[in-house]
C-alpha cells in the first residue's frame, strides 16, 4: 500500500509491522493532572484485578516506544477518568499533547449525560476541533442476576437520555462501555436514536469464557449488532487474574466479526491497560494471525480504514 505518514514519522517496512489507527488507547501525566482511580480512590471492581503497574506515568513517548515495530497512522484517545471536575481540562491537555507529539489525532472526551450540566459540558468540548465523541458509562451491574434498571444515571433514566440526545447536536459518537449483560438495553437507546453513531468498546467483555457464558455473550452481541448504527472495537480480552490465551481470544474475536462484519469492527488496543497482560507487538501480531484468512482490503478496513471513517481522521 502507499506509504502514510505515522505518529513516529518513521515508516517500518518489515514485513510483519502491521499498518494501524489504535482506535482506543489512554494517556496520563499523574503529578499535572488528577486520576483519583489511579492514586488514593482505588476502584475495588477493577475487570482485570490488580492494576498496581498501571499507576505510573503513561505519555505518548511511552505509546510510541510500545508500537515502535509498527506503522501507527494516528491514535484515539478515550477518557482516562480524570477527575470528573476536571473532565474538559483532559480535553485541553490532550490538545496540547498533540501539538507537542502529533498525538492523539481524536479525542473521545467525557461527560455524565444525566447530569444538569450536560449540555454545557457538551458545548465546551465541541470548542476544541479532535474531539470527535464521548464516553460516559451509564450504571450497570456487578453481575447479571442483579439489576438497575431505571435508576438514576441508567440507559433508562430520563435524565440520561435526554443528556444523550444531545449528541447529535454537538454531531459527536457514542462510545459504549458496559458489561454483555447490559448490551438488550443499549440496543434500545441504538433504536431510539438511529443517527448517533456509537461504538462498543472491548468487545462487549466476553468475562465468563465457559460454554454456557459465551452463548449468553454471542447473543447479546447478536442483538445489539442488530443496530446499524453501533459499531465494534475488537478489543481487550483480559481476563481477571488469567493470562493472555490466543486460543480462547481467537474464538472471540472469530465470532465477534461474523456477528458485526469486518466492516463495522476496528482494532484498538486499550494500551496501557492491556499492558497488564500482553505487549503490543504481541498483541498486534496476534491479531494480525487471527485475521490471516481475510482479505487485504478487509484487513486494512479492521486496522485502519474503519477507524478513519468512524472518528473522521
Amino acid at each position: 500500500m502507499e506509504k502514510r505518514t505515522t505518529i513516529t514519522g518513521h515508516w517500518n517496512d518489515d514485513p510483519e509491522a502491521v499498518t494501524l489507527i489504535d482506535a482506543h488507547h489512554h494517556i496520563w501525566d499523574l503529578a499535572a493532572n488528577p486520576y483519583p482511580w489511579l492514586a488514593d480512590t482505588p476502584e475495588h471492581h477493577f475487570f482485570m484485578g490488580d492494576y498496581s503497574p498501571l499507576k505510573r506515568d503513561y505519555l505518548p513517548d511511552d505509546f510510541k516506544r510500545d508500537a515502535q515495530r509498527h506503522n501507527v497512522l494516528a491514535t484515539v484517545h478515550v477518557e482516562a477518568e480524570m477527575d470528573r471536575g476536571h473532565q474538559v481540562d483532559e480535553t485541553r491537555w490532550l490538545t496540547g499533547m498533540n501539538r507537542l507529539h502529533g498525538m492523539p489525532n481524536a479525542i473521545v472526551a467525557h461527560a455524565w449525560f444525566h447530569q444538569g450540566n450536560s449540555d454545557e459540558i457538551l458545548a465546551r468540548h465541541a470548542a476544541f476541533p479532535l474531539v470527535r465523541g464521548i464516553r460516559s458509562k451509564p450504571v450497570t451491574s456487578l453481575s447479571p442476576d442483579q439489576s438497575v434498571a431505571g435508576q438514576p444515571g441508567t440507559m433508562q433514566d430520563p435524565a440520561w437520555l435526554r443528556g444523550f440526545a444531545l449528541l447529535d447536536k454537538y454531531a459527536m459518537s457514542w462510545d459504549l462501555r458496559v458489561p454483555f449483560w447490559h448490551l438488550a438495553e443499549a440496543a434500545e437507546v441504538a433504536r431510539m436514536f438511529p443517527a448517533t453513531p456509537i461504538v462498543l468498546n472491548h468487545t462487549g467483555f466476553p468475562w465468563d469464557r465457559s460454554d454456557e457464558g459465551l452463548r449468553a455473550w454471542r447473543a447479546a452481541m447478536e442483538t445489539i449488532a442488530r443496530c446499524p448504527n453501533v459499531h465494534l472495537k475488537v478489543s481487550e480480552f483480559g481476563l481477571k487474574d488469567q493470562p493472555w490465551n490466543y486460543e480462547s481470544n481467537a474464538r472471540v474475536v472469530a465470532d465477534a466479526i461474523a456477528i458485526f462484519g469486518i466492516e463495522r469492527c476496528m482494532f484498538a488496543s486499550n494500551f496501557p491497560v492491556a499492558g497488564l497482560r500482553i505487549g503490543y507487538d504481541e498483541l498486534v501480531q496476534a491479531m494480525s494471525r487471527m485475521l490471516a484468512g481475510f482479505s487485504d482490503e478487509d484487513r486494512q478496513r479492521f486496522f485502519w480504514k474503519n477507524a478513519q471513517a468512524f472518528y473522521r481522521i
